[in-house]
């Protein structure tokens, strides 16, 4: 029998960006009965002045046209509202509710007048316009007089609600996900789930600075993927763009903008890269997570061969951004799953089957069968621990005692409990060698990086390895050494085994299983708890000790023999890592085959 109001947003210190105002008489029960009683309202807001709620966004802002164009919007807030009895049992429709949207909020004047009132549609995903706005002056509660855009709507079913302005200014940006930094082509990620965000325009443009302009996402393909955002040709900071990549669940990095600016990493060339400004999300403070950058969107301009050739694409020019070369300008994000480095005895090129090498010391003994090897390792302690297997000839005569290779990782730390990591190492199976003629039961060594005791082993896979024999020694407690098992155990305990004809193939289903810690689900995040074979305890580490990875001459020789190891640049990580972490393990780690 009252009006009511409800306000939409509540950043602190700003007023609201608009207010419903529900007229006495208006609510009706779903038969078209008026409803005359307390009425319960859930309100959800997403306030563009507020980033982190974009990615809570249900849709990207996409409407069709009168002439059957699928377009973008700009939006100023998305809302949705729930209205039930006084015991949350019966929905509740209201009719002749208006929309107050305060139009000092909306800094592009141009947009006062487009300015409209959209709801989603759940079965299309497309945005239905709802009605116009009508600018008048109105004195809201007890502030003072100001000019307010006043819309009217009617609130039925579960909808999804916007305040939005067409926008036609349109262009494309190339993303590109690798395996590693080392972004060669042949370690690009398929199925990577990319979102870009159009944010405010830089201080000092006659912009919105209230308003998301899209959201919007695609998916990797063998190529990469284009996101529409957009853009300006004649003020390269008109518009800002806010860009993150996901697989599964896993946050993929970004290219470092500072301390070092590297435009062959980052992936564009200059002096474009500098017009785009290119800033990840930790350019001014390293505590920030690693995980996104943002650009200045500066459409490209016309003739100007450096600008023609990516990351940014004019709209017209989609298939021409969709089937770019790799050599082309575009953006890139990595995996993280750890410092990681691996080393073969006898070099084999994963993305190159035919650098294979028959030879008693090969990692991956028969071509077209490549069988991959992990083990679960959980580790107790403040800080993240490279964890590295050593794995050596164990049983057949050719190669007892003579190295096969080494594998480092680093632990992921647990995203609830502080204290816990886990590793998901890889080793090398057991079985026949490169002439089919025995097996070889690998020795492999796990050594978990500084002060560390092992705690517990996974008890089913310790009853294996003792009815398997022979039994590895095991008389040092800051490690622990198996013959690994000829069977391709499970999760049960906490081994995960993969055979593929592509050697890439098998180990990324291997390592999604032991994430997910099962034999048959898979995941990016880590399940710390779930599927683990060995347990360790580690403190911290103190200053200026002998670390086990430190390498040594004769390592060094020994490595260069066979054409030298693959070195992977040691990166500084995003994750709560000690500045009393080793020096070796800051920089490049030398080369080792003895340790």
């Amino acid at each position: 029998m009252k009006t009511n109001q409800i306000s939409l947003g509540d950043v602190e210190n700003s007023d609201p960006i608009a207010e419903l105002e529900i007229p006495p008489n208006s609510f009706y029960r779903q038969n078209g009965e008026i409803y005359n009683g307390k009425v319960k309202a859930s309100v959800t807001f997403l306030d563009p002045r507020n980033i982190s709620t974009a990615r809570a966004a249900q849709s990207d802002l996409n409407f069709v046209n009168e002439e059957g164009d699928t377009m973008p919007l700009r939006s100023y807030g998305m809302f949705s509202v729930d209205f039930t009895d006084e015991k949350a049992i019966e929905s509740l429709n209201a009719g002749a509710v208006k929309v107050y949207l305060d139009s000092s909020q909306v800094k592009m004047s141009e947009h006062l007048e487009s300015m409209k009132l959209w709801s989603l549609n759940p079965e299309t995903g497309l945005w239905e316009e709802e009605g116009d706005f009508q600018q008048a002056r109105v004195r809201r509660g007890k502030r003072e007089e100001r000019t307010f855009l006043v819309g009217n709507m009617e609130i039925r079913e579960r909808r999804l609600f916007n305040l939005d302005v067409p926008e036609s200014r349109r262009c494309y940006v190339k993303v590109r996900a690798y395996r590693s930094e080392r972004f060669l082509p042949s370690e690009q990620i398929e199925g990577v789930v990319v979102n870009l965000i159009n944010m405010e325009p830089v201080s000092g443009f006659a912009s919105n600075p209230r308003a998301w302009g899209r959201f919007d996402s695609a998916i990797t393909g063998p190529n990469g993927a284009c996101l529409p955002a957009f853009c300006d040709d004649k003020n390269p900071d008109a518009y800002s763009a806010f860009v993150t990549a996901t697989l599964l669940g896993e946050e993929l990095e970004a290219v470092e903008s500072s301390p070092k600016f590297n435009p062959n990493k980052i992936g564009v060339p200059q002096p474009y890269l500098n017009k785009l400004n290119y800033r990840r999300t930790d350019h001014d403070d390293p505590k920030v997570k690693k995980t996104a950058f943002s650009i200045s969107v500066a459409k490209p301009t016309t003739n100007v061969a450096e600008e023609s050739n990516g990351p940014v694409y004019a709209y017209e020019k989609l298939l021409e951004c969709e089937e770019a070369p790799y050599s082309a300008g575009h953006f890139r994000f990595y995996r993280v799953e750890g410092d990681r480095y691996d080393f073969n005895t006898v070099s084999f090129n994963e993305d190159d089957p035919m650098s294979w090498t028959a030879d008693y010391l090969a990692w991956w003994p028969k071509p077209m069968e490549y069988r991959a090897c992990y083990m679960k390792v959980k580790i107790v302690g403040p800080q993240e621990i490279i964890v590295r297997s050593r794995n050596m000839g164990g049983t057949h005569p050719q190669t007892v005692g003579q190295l096969y290779g080494i594998r480092d990782v680093r632990s992921t730390r647990d995203l609830e409990e502080p204290n816990l990591s886990t590793a998901c190492v890889e080793f090398k199976c057991s079985g026949m060698l490169y002439d089919q003629d025995r097996v070889d039961r690998t020795l492999v060594k796990i050594v978990p990086q500084g002060s560390c005791r092992r705690e517990s082993i996974n008890s089913m896979l310790h009853e294996y390895l003792v009815n398997h024999l022979p039994m590895a020694v095991n008389n040092d407690t800051n490690e622990y050494t198996m013959l690994a098992p000829l069977d391709p155990l499970g999760h049960n305990y906490g081994i995960y085994t993969v055979t593929d004809q592509d050697p890439k193939t098998a180990k990324e289903i291997a390592l999604g299983r032991c994430f997910d810690g099962s034999s048959d689900g898979s995941s990016r995040v880590m399940k710390s708890n779930v599927g683990v074979a060995l347990s360790f305890n580690c403190l911290d580490q103190d200053v200026g000790q002998q670390s086990v990875f430190r390498g040594n001459g004769l390592a060094a020789s020994s490595a260069s023999r066979q054409g030298g190891r693959n070195a992977r640049q040691q990166r500084a990580s995003s994750r709560n890592r000690s500045t009393v972490r080793i020096t070796s393990l800051l920089t490049t780690r030398q080369r080792s085959s003895d340790q």
